[in-house]
């Protein structure tokens, strides 16, 4: 079966072509800067050199239009022909609370992904445009929706409900929703198997950290609380983004400032964070190379270090205990000081970091635990875009069959 994955931003499609029967990618790629001049198609066959082509790209349509003839060209592609691809598999930041699931795209689907651009207006619309084109590019193709949101769909109401009038949550869906759901998920499940022990055995904390970071609490398999909550805002502090902090503060600002509403959502998202503190980078590897020279970027570093710290402290005492610590993303891959500054001081919940071990860098799955340490940890890539050709996959599988007259059989 070949699953074709989409990923689509406001001004960019990232793509995967996929076999989900032996669970690998064949081709791999993103285009960039569509609608704007200069738009740029980078293209990675597996096994085969990378190809970057630049052109005019004004919409979502023409960039998927584009994507699917690289993967047929001659020199370039994968696939001989469209009808090789069995499904199109979406993801989908928001689904509010109407989806726990990967569900096949409908009209009714269509209509709650619409629903909940209230909820994620950066993220759904350019989602429905992807769906849109690859539905008109690829006639009689199933498609699939992903959704960040729905693996945290199992979180208690006393986790995912703020302090505020309870009419506000049934009247605008007021809630922690969370994000980064195909993540934490892949990554848990991955840790399951790494661990050996069944799964409704084992409490498991996830942090997926990257520009946009976030952690889970998995009890038995399921999540039970996120550091995201009702946006991707919420939590940790991250790239450019603020986390969590006292609502008040930004009233004051907006007064102090006169700042509009969008004004300050702005600086909330893209000009806070590890960016705002350090007025140097929201990359970490930047932050890293000054952590020893620059007060500011030590100071950006040990915040988002600290919080990670009480994040993963309070997850253990919501679970009561912790069986194994992940650390997935770009960050929480590739970083042994955030992973070694962030587990510091916990060896009162069990964990003991062996620092030979997460010294070393790898892009494979690793425990970097001591061996005394009673909780595991493991670092583990994560793989979202495998999460969604599966999904598709297990989704089209599972649908009625027709015959050629269009009969279910």
């Amino acid at each position: 079966m070949i699953v074709l994955v989409l990923n689509t931003g406001s001004s960019s499609v990232k793509y995967q072509v996929i076999n989900p029967e032996i669970k690998q990618a064949l081709a791999k790629g993103i285009v960039e800067r569509i609608g704007m001049s200069g738009a740029i198609l980078t293209h990675k066959p597996t096994g085969r050199d990378e190809v970057r082509l630049s052109g005019e790209i004004l919409d979502h349509k023409m960039a998927i239009e584009y994507v699917l003839s690289i993967l047929l060209s001659k020199n370039h592609g994968v696939i001989k022909n469209k009808k090789e691809i069995d499904a199109v598999g979406h993801r989908v930041v928001h689904g509010g609370e109407a989806f726990s699931d990967s569900v096949l795209i409908d009209e009714k689907v269509m209509s709650e992904i619409r629903r909940c651009i209230d909820y994620a207006p950066l993220h759904n619309p350019p989602n429905l445009k992807g769906i849109n084109a690859a539905q008109q590019l690829l006639p009689n193709v199933p498609q699939v929706g992903v959704f960040d949101t729905a693996f945290h769909q199992t979180m208690p109401k006393y986790a995912y409900l703020y302090g505020l009038p309870y009419v506000l949550y049934k009247r605008h869906g007021i809630r922690r929703y969370g994000f980064h759901g195909t993540s934490h998920r892949f990554v848990s499940d991955r840790a399951v198997v790494l661990d050996g022990r069944p799964k409704d055995k084992l409490k498991i904390i996830t942090c997926h950290l990257g520009n946009g970071s976030s952690a889970a609490a998995i009890k038995y398999g399921e999540s039970i609380d996120t550091s995201m909550g009702f946006t991707p805002l919420e939590g940790l502090l991250m790239g450019t983004r603020s986390g969590d902090m006292d609502p008040a503060i930004i009233l004051q600002i907006m007064h102090k400032e006169d700042l509009t509403p969008n004004e300050a959502t702005t600086m909330l998202n893209k000009h806070s964070g590890i960016q705002g503190v350090s007025g140097i980078s929201s990359d970490m590897r930047e932050i890293e190379e000054e952590y020893e020279s620059s007060d500011r970027a030590k100071l950006a570093h040990d915040i988002f270090t600290y919080r990670l710290k009480k994040y993963i402290g309070s997850y253990a005492a919501a679970m009561g205990g912790v069986d194994i610590i992940v650390f997935t993303g770009g960050i929480g891959e590739n970083s042994s000081l955030v992973r070694k500054n962030a587990l510091a001081g916990l060896e009162f919940i069990g964990m003991e970091l062996d620092q030979e071990k997460n010294n070393i860098r790898s892009k494979e799955e690793r425990s970097i635990q001591s061996k005394n340490s009673k909780v595991k940890c493991f670092v583990i890539p994560t793989n979202e875009e495998l999460v969604i050709a599966m999904d598709t996959m297990r989704i089209v599988q599972t649908q009625p069959k027709k015959n050629k007259s269009g009969f279910h059989i």
